[in-house]
């Protein structure tokens, strides 16, 4: 096992000692975690959740901390990113990204439990009280109209002011006009359940030729979206900026790039109006705040991207109290068996009015009830996208 070669001395958390990976299954995807322990006694948690690729995740992510963790000072978070990424030759995707981003929270988790403060006190601060949260997976089984205005309203009426669905189907660069229509009849239903006042997004998931992409901007123009998310592949990301010249909404888009590297592209070609990384993908705090700070400079808002577990929720709110030109985050959370939050104990709850408040508990305030994993082992199940009814998204 190599060991971090160093004589400065080592700050209030220790040194790195142990690294271990743990997945939980639930009926929608596996989670996974990592964490972190010192020889001050403390540990430190992040989340390596991939959607297909869970184990082999794992698996990098004990593998990096062997070569280059072990003896390293968490609070050299600047030079523990290099090592990793660097080091490791990594040169960006999704498995390496995934593996960076849960290392780089748990090293902040570590910094805020040996100082005794709340992780965001190390992020930049707060530039709000609250974070503004919308929901994502409220909509499932049958494409009727009537039946998705029903759960519109029922997520609204949890307090939730915002939501997000994809209303497309099986659609794939094209869709047959039957199809077109009643994804379009989705939307009408979902804006007249929700009312005017709360925000509506639409999401693309990246698949529509350009035809098609424009077609649709004309199409959603009456309802009022807040955004139309990824509404082109980004093999043909050259062609975003020609779709946003024509919208009449913001396009959004960005969560499949896991590092400012990969972003430079869709930052030369002003591809969107909102960045959406993912504090599980886009290397973690370190990285994040970086590629905010270049949206920034693009006049480019960011609305995290959080298809993951609580965990990734609470990280991503620490995250976003110290982005100034944030906007909203994702979330899942309401749609979560009850025993993913008895796995993770301490995540930050959703208020009545659609927002989180501000965190108190030093470092993430999180720690991960073991037993609760071994009760619920992954069940290693995913979307099949070139299954039939896959659009459904049955959680079976």
């Amino acid at each position: 096992m190599l060991t971090v070669n160093t004589t400065r001395p080592a700050g209030p958390a220790g040194r790195i000692t142990r690294v271990e990976t743990l997945m939980l299954g639930t009926a929608w995807r596996d989670f996974g975690y990592v964490r972190v322990h010192t020889d001050e006694g403390l540990s430190g948690i992040g989340e390596i959740t991939h959607p297909y690729r869970g184990q082999e995740v794992c698996a990098l992510t004990e593998s990096l901390a062997r070569r280059h963790l072990i003896g390293a000072d968490p609070f050299d978070i600047e030079e523990v990113w290099l090592r990793l990424y660097q080091g490791d030759f990594l040169r960006g995707g999704d498995m390496g990204g995934i593996a960076l981003s849960g290392l780089d929270q748990a090293m902040y988790d570590l910094m805020g439990k040996a100082l005794g403060v709340p992780a965001y006190r190390l992020t930049g601060g707060a530039c709000r009280d609250r974070v503004r949260v919308y929901a994502n997976g409220w909509y499932n089984g049958e494409r009727d109209p009537e039946v998705f205005a029903a759960k519109a309203r029922a997520i609204v009426g949890k307090g939730l002011t915002a939501l997000k669905f994809d209303p497309f189907g099986p659609g794939l660069h094209e869709l047959e006009r039957a199809e077109l229509r009643r994804s379009v009849d989705l939307v009408a239903a979902v804006r007249e359940a929700i009312g005017p006042d709360v925000d509506l997004f639409i999401e693309g998931h990246a698949r529509f030729a350009m035809p098609t992409a424009s077609r649709l901007l004309r199409e959603l123009e009456p309802y009022d979206i807040g955004w139309f998310e990824e509404p082109l592949p980004w093999t043909h990301i050259e062609r975003y900026a020609e779709l946003r010249r024509r919208a009449p909404f913001p396009i959004s888009g960005g969560e499949h790039f896991h590092n400012r590297y990969e972003y430079k592209q869709l930052f030369a070609t002003e591809a969107v109006d909102i960045v959406q990384p993912d504090l599980s993908m886009a290397g973690g705090f370190t990285e994040v705040r970086k590629i905010a700070a270049i949206a920034d400079t693009h006049g480019m808002l960011v609305a995290p991207h959080n298809s993951n577990s609580p965990l990734c929720t609470t990280v991503s709110v620490h995250a976003a109290l110290g982005i100034p030109n944030f906007k909203i985050l994702e979330t899942f959370d309401a749609l979560l068996e009850d025993h993913v939050f008895q796995a993770l104990k301490g995540t930050l709850p959703l208020a009545a009015d659609g927002h989180i408040d501000l965190p108190t508990a030093p470092g993430l305030g999180v720690e991960l009830v073991d037993e609760v994993f071994e009760e619920h082992p992954p069940s290693h199940r995913f979307w099949n996208m070139f299954a039939e009814g896959w659009e459904k998204r049955n959680r079976t």
